[in-house]
């Protein structure tokens, strides 16, 4: 198992127990890339140095300041940020409870996986552990980590077979840009009912449960691919040019929709003068050879 995260409390009232966290997303992608100096082909490194002489500066030379003034600084050494007076740094105080359904998905940072520090903490968490997964709810706290606070819910994971907590670092709402902002000027449509049934009864025949094993990242194939025919000296696939066409109506389109089962739906396009012919399909083949072969043998 890898070195958590973070260890601490979880206080609860005058409730606390002893947990750590572990990072629950990893960075899986098999492509990293380098600067290159396109004229040498050399690796470009980064060097740190002064802004005045551009002399090399030693990252234990290095220390944090604050700009109070044009160009001037107050110097501000490591060890005086650990020695922070900051609760959350050692525990997380849940301050209260809400149902997860309350936190808007935009507010959702990172997830953690948290569990007991040891088998002394067990029966404390085990027992808020179940509480939180037959209540639905999640507890709010901070933490300090990473040279800041952040806001972070504590709650059971969503698969009721695992005994362990999640915790999901969350963004202070100060954070999230205004949607009215963005929203409140745009253009709205007219709803026609006919189509809004139409488009309703297509998004319930294309529900299913969510399984994000079947979802891959296409990127990082695109480039694997790109690197070996590099390495192969051969040319690399090519994204083709989508083909699209201009919607005739949006009723037909969603009749269509929901009518033709998923493998025989086709856009609804208007076919444009340079536009390729259907190929005939095996059977339609089949009857012109057979056609062509009683014309041979009548003449």
């Amino acid at each position: 198992m890898p070195r958590p995260f973070w260890s601490g409390h979880i206080q609860i009232s005058l409730v606390s127990f002893a947990v750590q966290l572990f990072p629950a997303v990893e960075a899986k992608s098999e492509i990293r890339f380098h600067q290159i100096d396109r004229s040498t082909g050399e690796r470009v490194r980064h060097q740190k140095v002064s802004a005045s002489g551009e002399q090399p500066v030693e990252s234990e030379n290095i220390v944090k300041g604050y700009e109070y003034a044009k160009g001037e600084y107050i110097q501000i050494e490591p060890a005086e940020i650990a020695e922070l007076r900051i609760a959350s740094r050692s525990a997380i105080e849940i301050q209260q409870f809400v149902d997860l359904d309350e936190l808007d998905p935009a507010l959702f940072d990172k997830p953690y996986f948290v569990l007991p520090e040891s088998a002394a903490q067990a029966g404390a968490f085990a027992v808020v552990q179940r509480a939180l997964q037959q209540t639905g709810k999640a507890g709010l706290g901070k933490i300090a980590v990473g040279g800041r606070e952040h806001l972070i819910a504590i709650a059971a994971p969503s698969d009721a077979r695992l005994a362990g907590l999640m915790g999901y670092s969350l963004r202070y709402a100060e954070e999230i840009r205004s949607a009215a902002e963005y929203f409140s000027e745009m253009k709205t449509g007219r709803v026609d009912e006919e189509q809004l049934a139409l488009a309703k009864e297509l998004i319930k025949r294309k529900t299913k449960a969510f399984d994000p094993q079947k979802f891959t990242d296409d990127y990082e194939v695109a480039l694997r691919e790109l690197v070996d025919a590099k390495l192969k000296h051969i040319s690399a696939p090519k994204q083709q040019p989508a083909q699209r066409g201009k919607v005739i109506d949006l009723m037909d389109a969603l009749r269509r929709s929901v009518k033709e089962p998923p493998e025989k739906r086709k856009p609804v396009a208007r076919a444009g003068a340079g536009a390729a012919k259907e190929k005939p399909g095996p059977r339609l083949i089949q009857t012109r050879a057979r056609v062509a072969d009683k014309r041979r043998k009548s003449a």
